[in-house]
């Protein structure tokens, strides 16, 4: 199954009392596949894995994998900076059901690029289903760089990168450089119409949480060379691209999707909901990308 297209990071819904809303996760991935969303990706940043426990993340992605019951692929997020815990989150991810496993840069520890390459090797000899690699060096504090991917793209079980530096060359060398089959994935939702044309294939995107229609009509316009379609839907959702990082993410998404309607606006500690003096910046931003919010509380 070819790593393409547009796939949701998608959020993890807490009920009140604080425990993860399971009907509430069946019914955002409903809505994402009605939405036309191509995969799906529980347990990455947006998804506040690093609050969740070991059986919560387990139970995270079973739900995903039952509720999308083989219509999209299901990427599992697979990270932690011990390596060992890395590759024991990687079998137990393994055995979920999921298609693919989405793995981070090791946060904190600022691994050199040995250390990088013999992490993730241990991690995708340790998987059973492919590794999608997560350079995202604002969160983790190590950025991998292209002559790293580039080395550890020839392990037949690695194959692809979801590349959130924000350094478009560093993408193009990568693009420049990467075997055929290895796929290179936007992890920034403003940056995928100059990803994608300079040969990128596709999104991993927060915004679809909230516009996933609109997402992936903006990735399907840049993958089909449809570039002026793509500039103008990208304008249209730029706005809510940048009211979705006014805080850390997933505060700003998970306020709209509250005030869609659609989860409880809950977050676990140390992150915590959006401040009230930017709700009116974001719920602007969702009215201009055409989505009218519920009167729901902040």
């Amino acid at each position: 199954m070819t790593l393409k297209g547009c796939g949701t990071a998608l959020v993890t819904p807490f009920a009140r009392d604080g425990s993860v809303d399971v009907p509430a996760l069946r019914a955002l991935v409903a809505w994402q596949l009605e939405e036309g969303i191509d995969f799906l990706v529980p347990c990455g940043s947006t998804g506040e894995a690093q609050t969740l426990s070991t059986e919560e993340r387990e139970l995270v992605v079973r739900t995903v994998v039952e509720a999308a019951d083989g219509r999209v692929p299901v990427m599992a997020g697979a990270s932690h900076n011990d390596t060992r815990q890395a590759v024991e989150e990687a079998r137990r991810m393994s055995r979920l059901g999921a298609t693919w496993l989405l793995s981070a840069t090791p946060w904190y520890n600022k691994p050199t690029p040995e250390g990088l390459t013999r992490h993730f090797t241990a991690v995708a000899e340790a998987a059973t289903v492919p590794i999608c690699l997560y350079n995202v060096p604002g969160r983790t504090a190590v950025n991998m760089k292209p002559d790293v991917v580039l080395r550890l793209c020839e392990h037949p079980n690695i194959i692809g990168i979801k590349e959130s530096s924000g350094d478009l060359a560093q993408v193009q060398h990568l693009l420049l450089g990467r075997p055929e089959g290895f796929a290179v994935l936007s992890g920034e939702d403003w940056m995928t119409l100059a990803i994608i044309a300079a040969g990128g294939d596709g999104l991993i995107s927060v915004a679809s949480n909230e516009i996933p229609r609109l997402m992936s009509r903006l990735v399907q316009h840049c993958r089909f060379g449809r570039f002026a379609e793509a500039r103008e839907l990208l304008y249209l959702v730029l706005p809510l691209l940048e009211a979705n990082f006014l805080e850390t993410n997933p505060a700003p998404v998970k306020a709209a999707l509250a005030a869609m309607g659609r989860i409880e606006n809950i977050l676990r500690l140390p992150l915590v909901p959006l401040s009230s003096h930017r709700r009116p910046p974001l719920l602007a931003a969702l009215r201009e990308a055409g989505i009218e919010p519920l009167d729901a509380p902040a």
